[in-house]
C-alpha cells in the first residue's frame, strides 16, 4: 500500500472527481459514510455525540456525518462549528444546508472561547476541525479549542482524516496545539506522519477507510514510502517444488554466541530453521557446544578455536546466506574476526547485534561491507551507527540516505519497523506488537532473514518477508501467550503458523 504525500491525496481526489466521474459533494459523502458506517458499530443508540466541526472540507466531512448518524440510530448529537475563518468551503456549505433540515440536531457556532460548551463524561468527541492540508502550528481559538478538548474527561476522540494540528508528513517544526484521538479515521492511504512513535499520542489506534479514489491515479504516482500489505507479501513468497531436498533451500551460516550469551545464538539458529532453510549451521565458541546442540538438534555446529568468544577467520565460502552478531560481544579477537569477514565474504550477510556496534566504533569499515548487506539495528544501534536525530522523521531521512549512499537494507525495528533500500525507498510493517518488546526478538529477525536468504530470496524480498512473517508470528504468539507473557522463544514458535496463515492465501 502506497502512503502519499498530502499533495498527491489532494491529486487522487481531483482525479477521482474528474475521471470517474463524481461531484466532490458526493465523494465527500462517500468518505462520510464510511466514518458513519465505522462509529455506528461501536457506539449503541442514546450515545451523546459532539461534533466539533471547522469551516473547511474537514468540517464538512463532520456535518454530512453527523448527519448520517441522525439519520441511521438514535443518537444525541450536537454540532459546534469553529468558527475560525470568514470562510468556507463549497462542500461545507452545502452540507450544512442539508444538515439544517435534519430533525434533533443542535448547530451551534463557536467564534470565542467563552462559548465551548461543558463536555460530560460520556461524550463521544468526532474531531472534525482541520484536515491533512494543515502546514503550519495552529493559534488562537484553533489551538484554544484543542486544548479544551484534550483536557475534557470524555469518553472517546474520533478524529476524522488526521487529528486536529497534526501534519500529514514532517512535524518537526511543529509547535501548536494537536487533538489526542483514540481512534483516528483516514481515507484511502495511511499518513507517513502515523507512523513514528511520538505522534501515536495524537493519533491513537488508526483505521483506514476505502473511499473509491482512483485506483489508476494510485498505481501511476509514485512515492518512496509503502506500508505493508498480505497482498504485496504473497508476490514474494516461492513454491516448495515436490521433488525439492534440503539443498534446494540452501545453507545458512549463523556467527553468534559468547559465554553468557549462548541463548542469542540458539534463537537465531532455531528461527533460520524455522524460516525454511534447507540446512542450517552455527559458528560459536567452544563454551557454547553442547548448548547448541541440545537445544537445537537439528542444526550443525562448528566451534571456534577460543574458547569464550569469537575469533579468527570464518570461512563463509560454503554458505548461501550468513548472519553474524547476536550476543558475540565485542572482545578485540571478536572485532577482528569480524573485520575479517567483512573482507573476504562474498555472500548476503545479515548484521545484528554486537556486529552493529563493533561497526558504529569502525565507521570507516562501511565502504568494505558487501553491497546488498542487511542491517538490523533498533533505534539506539542506529543512533551509534549513524547519529542522532531529532525526531523520526529526520531519523528516517538519514536512514534512507545511508541505505542509499552504502547500498545496504536498513531495518530500523519498532512499532512500525522501517525498511529502507537502496534505491530510497522505505517499506514500513504492518504485523506485529507491544509484546515483542522482550529480550531475543531480534535475533528471532535475524535468523528468519538469514534463514530467507539462504532459500535464495533477494535482500530486498528476505528483508520484506523477513519482517512481515516476524510480526505476524508475534501475534501468533501474544494470541497464546498474551503480550505480557510471551518470550522471543514464543514468536519462534509462532513461525509454522505464520507461514500457515500466509501461505494459505497463495
Amino acid at each position: 500500500m502506497k502512503i502519499l504525500s498530502t499533495s498527491q491525496i489532494r491529486e487522487a481526489d481531483a482525479y477521482t472527481i474528474a475521471n470517474e466521474p463524481i461531484a466532490s459533494i458526493d465523494l465527500m459523502e462517500r468518505a462520510a459514510s464510511a466514518c458513519a458506517d465505522w462509529i455506528t458499530k461501536r457506539h449503541s443508540d442514546g450515545a451523546v455525540l459532539y461534533v466539533f466541526c471547522g469551516t473547511g472540507n474537514n468540517g464538512g466531512d463532520g456535518l454530512a456525518i453527523a448527519r448520517i448518524l441522525n439519520s441511521i440510530k438514535y443518537y444525541n448529537i450536537k454540532v459546534f462549528i469553529i468558527r475560525h475563518s470568514d470562510k468556507a468551503s463549497p462542500d461545507f456549505s452545502v452540507n450544512l444546508s442539508r444538515l439544517a433540515k435534519s430533525k434533533n440536531v443542535d448547530i451551534i457556532d463557536i467564534s470565542e472561547t467563552a462559548q465551548l460548551p461543558e463536555l460530560p463524561e460520556n461524550t463521544v468527541v468526532i474531531d472534525a476541525i482541520l484536515g491533512s492540508g494543515l502546514s503550519k502550528p495552529i493559534t488562537g481559538l484553533l489551538a484554544d479549542v484543542v486544548e479544551y478538548i484534550n483536557k475534557s474527561k470524555t469518553e472517546t476522540i474520533i478524529s476524522i482524516d488526521i487529528p486536529t494540528g497534526l501534519f500529514a508528513e514532517d512535524n518537526s517544526a511543529n509547535s501548536g496545539r494537536i487533538i489526542y484521538a483514540d481512534y483516528t479515521l483516514t481515507f484511502e492511504l495511511p499518513k507517513l506522519a502515523f507512523l513514528f512513535p511520538e505522534n501515536a499520542p495524537f493519533v491513537g489506534e488508526w483505521q483506514v477507510l476505502p473511499i473509491g479514489l482512483s485506483k489508476a491515479f494510485i498505481a501511476t504516482t509514485t512515492t518512496q514510502y509503502h506500508y505493508l500489505t498480505e497482498e504485496l507479501i504473497l508476490t514474494l513468497l516461492k513454491k516448495r517444488d515436490k521433488f525439492s531436498h534440503k539443498g534446494t533451500y540452501g545453507h545458512a551460516l549463523i556467527i553468534a554466541g559468547s559465554k553468557g550469551k549462548m541463548g542469542a545464538a540458539v534463537m537465531a539458529a532455531k528461527s533460520a530453521l524455522r524460516a525454511g532453510a534447507g540446512l542450517v549451521s552455527a559458528h560459536i565458541p567452544n563454551c557454547g557446544y553442547t548448548v547448541l546442540q541440545s537445544s537445537v538438534p537439528e542444526a550443525m555446529c562448528q566451534t571456534d578455536e577460543n574458547e569464550t568468544h569469537i575469533s579468527g577467520r570464518i570461512k563463509t565460502e560454503n554458505f548461501n546466506a550468513v548472519a553474524v552478531g547476536p550476543g558475540i560481544g565485542n572482545d578485540a579477537d571478536t572485532v577482528r574476526a569480524l573485520k575479517l569477514l567483512i573482507q573476504n565474504t562474498t555472500v548476503n550477510t545479515v548484521f545484528d547485534a554486537d556486529a552493529l556496534n563493533i561497526i558504529a566504533e569502525n565507521k570507516t569499515w562501511f565502504p568494505f561491507m558487501r553491497g546488498g548487506s542487511i542491517l538490523t539495528p533498533h533505534p539506539k544501534e542506529f543512533e551509534r551507527l549513524f547519529g542522532k536525530s531529532d525526531n523520526s522523521f529526520e531519523r528516517l531521512k538519514l536512514q534512507r540516505e545511508m541505505a542509499m549512499k552504502y547500498s545496504f537494507y536498513i531495518i530500523l525495528k519498532g512499532a512500525h519497523t522501517s525498511i529502507a533500500f537502496p534505491d530510497g525507498s522505505v517499506y514500513f510493517n504492518s504485523t506485529g506488537n507491544p509484546g515483542m518488546a522482550t529480550g531475543g526478538s531480534g535475533d528471532v529477525l535475524t535468523g528468519i532473514i538469514c534463514g530467507l536468504l539462504a532459500q535464495g530470496y533477494k535482500p530486498y524480498e528476505a528483508s520484506v518477508l523477513g519482517v512481515y512473517l516476524h510480526g505476524v508470528a508475534g501475534d501468533v504468539a501474544a494470541e497464546k501467550m498474551s503480550e505480557w507473557g510471551m518470550t522471543a522463544m514464543d514468536i519462534i514458535d509462532g513461525m509454522g503458523e505464520a507461514w500457515k496463515i500466509v501461505g494459505s492465501k497463495q
